[in-house]
């Protein structure tokens, strides 16, 4: 953890400041080698040194948790960050965007030093994963996919979204999962055109499309699948989209090499649902970034300059959706390679009819 400390401190200079002040639970995770629930607390790295300034609750786990890291136990967070940077003669502080404008407003009013606002600083460091978090992505995608098939043996209708959404968690946390990294998605018949429905007590019936996405943790890094399956005959139509849908993910993954970028990657596969005629019912990005969070950098979709690099880990979702109707997304999560890809998730790709 040190060395990624020392890294962003390596950035300092480019960056103008000589103090960088980590409010965010994932990135202090990932400096620090944890963090505290809902991040309560901060991880203070000046030019000299690194402390975590946390309260009395906290520091019997942190000192099982980080035992190497200098922690500072107060109830006066704020208090304690203008001290260090006083003690370490830090002029120019940089501040991460999740901090809320009261914590801005007091650090602006009291801190000697200047504040700078900046995005996305450690967030870019955790973009390339190292060989212990690939193998955890790993751990975690290969259990997803398991549990996802299982669901499919189950899944039958009179089965309502909300108890498929709770049997596949069970399994999951059953498994070895420490919990989902977001609300798992299970959205059935017309509400399948609800790229984000959250699963309802809607009971799923004969011949609906349902579309499941989830995520789950092992060892502290998410996996992030969807699938969308048919309970009987979908109809013709819908199953002529999906067979787009399938093919224009496949163009997405084959463009998904080092040095694409996050736009070329899209039109690979937007261009070619355009083509088919579904170009308005791709409503959304194709893809992001996954580690510590469900979504991180590098972003894919219209637009986007992110330059892919060998060992980030990204998703490939197209999706396209009609009102009244349903819907249909396929996702899967692709490792960039030094040479190509290599796509973690193995559960089916084709249209499963239930």
């Amino acid at each position: 953890m040190t060395s990624r400390i020392e890294r962003l401190q390596a950035q300092f200079a480019t960056l103008s400041i000589d103090s960088f002040l980590v409010s965010s639970a994932s990135n202090q995770q990932y400096l620090a080698g944890a963090s505290v629930e809902g991040g309560d607390g901060y991880l203070l790295v000046t030019a000299k040194r690194a402390v975590f300034i946390t309260d009395a609750r906290y520091q019997s786990e942190l000192a099982a948790t980080m035992p190497d890291m200098p922690k500072i136990i107060t109830r006066d967070y704020l208090q304690a960050v203008e001290e260090v940077l006083e003690a370490d003669d830090a002029t120019v502080l940089g501040l991460e965007d999740s901090l809320t404008l009261a914590e801005f407003d007091w650090l602006d009013e009291h801190l000697m030093s200047d504040i700078v606002p900046l995005a996305n600083v450690v967030d870019q460091l955790r973009q390339v994963k190292e060989p212990a978090e690939l193998a955890a992505i790993r751990r975690a995608t290969a259990l997803t996919s398991e549990g996802v098939a299982a669901l499919f043996d189950v899944l039958a209708p009179g089965m309502t979204e909300r108890e498929a959404a709770q049997w596949l968690e069970r399994w999951m946390q059953d498994h070895g999962a420490t919990g989902p990294s977001f609300g798992t998605i299970v959205a059935s018949g017309v509400r399948s055109a609800w790229p984000h429905g959250q699963a309802s007590d809607k009971v799923m019936a004969t011949g609906e499309l349902v579309t499941i996405d989830c995520g789950f943790y092992v060892d502290s890094y998410t996996s992030d699948l969807t699938r969308t399956v048919a309970l009987g005959d979908p109809g013709a139509d819908l199953k002529a989209a999906y067979q787009a849908v399938q093919t224009a993910q496949e163009k997405i993954i084959a463009a998904t090499n080092p040095g694409a970028t996050g736009d070329e990657i899209d039109h690979a596969g937007r261009d070619f649902l355009t083509e088919q005629g579904y170009g308005d019912a791709f409503i959304h990005g194709t893809g992001h970034g996954i580690g510590l969070d469900i979504h991180e950098g590098p972003n894919i979709g219209r637009g986007w300059p992110d330059v892919m690099a060998a060992n980030e880990v990204v998703t490939a979702e197209p999706g396209v959706y009609f009102a009244g109707k349903g819907g249909i997304r396929i996702e899967d999560d692709v490792l960039v390679t030094e040479t190509g890809h290599e796509v973690l998730t193995t559960t089916p790709r084709n249209l499963i009819i239930l």
